[in-house]
């Protein structure tokens, strides 16, 4: 098939090489001149005057994310050395946390949650009956339980420092909102799933470089032409042909944001038959339901900083916002660069930025000077419980990719590789 790829984020991205790779021919159109969408790469100058290499927003990899590890490899990027391969780790500034040791899983998990500092034996007891439980319920829950109620029983200090954390970095969605059966699903696969799948993998480089200018790379090699600048304003059906910018294509996948996923289908909406008008109209219904959370990341600098770890959790509050912070300077950047995440964030950037530096001096007491603070007012949809996803397949020709599509996975670069493939699978179900 002759396949116009709309986005060139993640996920639009690995749509185009996993279409290339199924013998498809392949053109794909960014309206931006970067690729990466809302993972990418942002130029910016140090304090004291030197340039450096950030991104949109601190991002992290878990072992269990398969699909994205082996397109990565596919495309010729290094996974072994552009990712940091940790264990698990969730320790706070004052020694206290979770630190899993290299074991067979579920074993690393026990040994893990019995050597935890800072918990109580009533705490860890809590902790572990709350695992055997839905490990025996097969991680199913009722659709309609949220994190904070699937947890209510278990000790106060195992949901602040474990629960809390994992459900704000893996849903980015707060626990009162957050749909436990979305948590539920990430845990089996990263604690209990593949050996490894627990582990966290930061990157060594830009996030530019850690997938999308690879991608980019292979593809070009493959003959596929990546149109950046060139907005696409509607998809019009013509005798059974997509007409994309003035050419003709056999299947459309859009690969954009769902507010531009609308914007694109209601603009191409007009003169589709009804069979394929009736499942444009509902996709947009659903896409224009779904909530959104914002994801701030201050990076700040000063030229003596350094963490005890590459990641670090944080004790979050309202007043001290940032959850987890990452050394930049042990991760392949400058010494002294530092990245505080708020995930589900709320305000406006300079409280956000002001909050986090006197976070920073009093957690870890340093006093940082701020480079940049990159707000993403819609970085994610809200994962809330028995939520109703767009479909990845539209219509007849007509399909849909992101993190945001109908799936298993949270607003993940997992979840937007899944999505990819599923909709460049659906193509093969289509009629020639």
């Amino acid at each position: 098939m002759k396949i116009a790829v709309v986005g060139a984020g993640w996920s639009g991205l690995a749509a185009a090489v996993f279409a290339r790779q199924a013998g498809h021919e392949v053109t794909v159109f960014e309206s931006s001149r970067m690729l990466g969408g809302r993972a990418r790469a942002l130029q910016s100058e140090l304090p004291d005057g030197r340039p450096v290499i950030l991104d949109n927003g601190q991002h992290i990899l878990i072992g269990a994310y398969q699909e994205t590890l082996a397109l990565m490899d596919q495309v010729g990027v290094k996974t072994s050395e552009a990712l940091l391969r940790l264990p698990l780790t969730l320790m706070f500034p004052d020694g206290h946390g979770l630190r899993l040791p290299t074991l067979a899983s579920p074993l690393d998990v026990l040994v893990g949650v019995m050597l935890a500092r800072g918990w109580s034996w009533r705490e860890r007891l809590s902790l572990m009956r709350h695992a055997w439980s839905w490990q025996q319920a097969n991680f199913l829950c009722d659709e309609g339980l949220t994190v904070a109620h699937l947890c209510a029983s278990m000790a106060p200090t195992i949901t602040k420092e474990l629960i809390g954390p994992l459900c704000e970095s893996a849903l980015n969605t707060p626990p009162e909102r957050a749909s436990a059966q979305c948590l539920l699903r990430v845990l089996k696969d990263a604690l209990f799933s593949a050996p490894g799948g627990s582990n966290l993998l930061l990157p060594m480089t830009d996030l530019g470089r850690l997938f999308p200018q690879a991608a980019a790379d292979w593809l070009a090699r493959q003959q596929v032409l990546i149109h950046t600048g060139q907005r696409v304003s509607q998809a019009c059906l013509d005798n059974g042909h997509w007409q994309v910018n003035g050419q003709r294509y056999e299947s459309v996948i859009l690969a954009v944001p769902p507010i531009e996923g609308c914007r694109l289908l209601e603009n191409s909406i007009h003169g589709l038959p009804t069979e394929l008008s009736a499942p444009v109209t509902q996709w947009i219904e659903l896409a224009r339901k779904l909530e959104f959370e914002a994801i701030t990341t201050v990076y700040a600098w000063s030229p003596k900083a350094r963490l005890s770890h590459p990641m670090l959790a944080l004790s979050a509050s309202p007043q001290t916002p940032a959850q987890f912070v990452f050394d930049r300077g042990q991760l392949g950047g400058p010494p002294g660069l530092l990245a505080f995440v708020v995930s589900a964030s709320s305000g406006d950037q300079q409280t956000l930025q002001s909050q986090v530096l006197l976070q920073a001096q009093a957690e870890l007491g340093l006093q940082l000077l701020p480079v940049q603070t990159v707000v993403e007012k819609r970085a994610t949809f809200a994962c809330l419980p028995g939520l109703r996803r767009p479909a990845a397949k539209i219509g007849a020709g007509l399909l849909a990719c992101g993190d945001y599509v109908d799936g298993p996975y949270p607003a993940t670069l997992e979840g937007a590789i899944r999505n990819a493939r599923c909709a460049v699978n659906a193509l093969t179900e289509l009629p020639s």
